[in-house]
């Protein structure tokens, strides 16, 4: 391909990228705003100016070839690219200004973030936030969200990651639960109560705990109330129903006001659901500065002291 004729297929790269984003020619002409056929067409283009195949199609999927994947790579970069280039202008802004779109898990949003976007919002009055809900893995860069919140113990890759907080999962229950059942000093105790758990996986009732000096050790629980949704857990733990256990977040007001209690807080609950959150966003060499300010607000209000 000569030195210019990438110019004209522009156009048929991002339609490629979309589509192996997407895995549908249906769904990436629907975002492109275009008929399915003519992103078909696209991409038989982008492949004759190429000279090797891209996709292997088939009736039920479409996969990259090797050839594809590596494309792939390649169009992300120019997107990435031309996304920097567009707010270029935003660089040199005096100040702050515009949308930013930010996803997060629901209840780490409402209980969390939500509290220190109000005071951000105050702070920075040219730029508005969009704050998108979504118990799910949001690709920033398919979905158009500039910046992304997830609960990991491990960041993907191919996205810039400043870790936020740590998240930890805690054991409680409200101090009349506790006074009318048997005292709760080691693990072991636990199976003789209610216990609140996840239920998503065979093994999450496998309760598994650690303590400096101790032997470590794993409880099989039970319960009368079993959720994967941690305000569900935190309710029903308000509610007298047992010992739940949810993120630390979760049930901070709540601890704080009196309304429940910390079981076994001298031993460290070992869930399958720890790690940190992380706020993501895509690795463009510039970041627009009304993103970076929303970043740094966040960083420095959950920053661990």
């Amino acid at each position: 391909m000569g030195t210019n004729s990438f110019l004209k297929v522009l156009p048929e790269m991002v339609t490629f990228l979309r589509v192996a984003e997407l895995g549908s020619f249906s769904a990436a002409a629907d975002l492109l705003g275009m008929t399915p056929s003519a992103a078909s067409r696209q991409v038989k283009r982008l492949e004759k100016e190429i000279g090797v195949q891209l996709l292997q199609r088939t009736t039920r999927q479409l996969r990259l070839t090797e050839a594809g994947a590596e494309a792939f790579a390649r169009c992300r970069e120019l997107v990435l690219a031309a996304q920097g280039a567009m707010e270029v202008g935003e660089q040199f802004a005096s100040k702050p200004s515009g949308l930013v779109r930010i996803s997060a898990p629901k209840a780490f949003a409402r209980r969390v973030l939500h509290p220190h976007i109000l005071e951000f919002l105050r702070r920075y009055p040219d730029v508005d936030v969009q704050l998108v809900v979504a118990d799910r893995d949001i690709d920033p860069i398919r979905e158009g969200v500039d910046l992304v919140v997830r609960l990991t113990t491990k960041p993907p890759e191919g996205l810039v990651a400043r870790r936020l907080m740590a998240v930890a999962h805690i054991l409680c229950a409200t101090p009349a639960y506790l006074a009318r059942h048997a005292a709760i000093a080691h693990p072991d105790d636990l199976r003789g109560h209610s216990c609140l758990s996840l239920g998503e996986h065979e093994r999450d009732n496998h309760w598994r705990f650690r303590k400096d000096g101790a032997e470590p050790a794993e409880v099989v629980v039970r319960g009368r109330y079993v959720s994967n949704h941690s305000e569900v857990r935190l309710e029903a733990a308000l509610a007298g129903l047992g010992v739940a256990c949810v993120p630390a977040f979760i049930a901070r007001e709540a601890l704080e006001a009196g309304r429940l209690a910390r079981v076994l807080a001298d031993w460290e609950f070992q869930g399958n659901y720890q790690g940190h959150a992380y706020i993501l966003y895509p690795p463009n060499r510039f970041t627009a500065p009304k993103c970076q300010v929303l970043v740094d607000h966040l960083r420095e209000a959950l920053a661990e002291g």
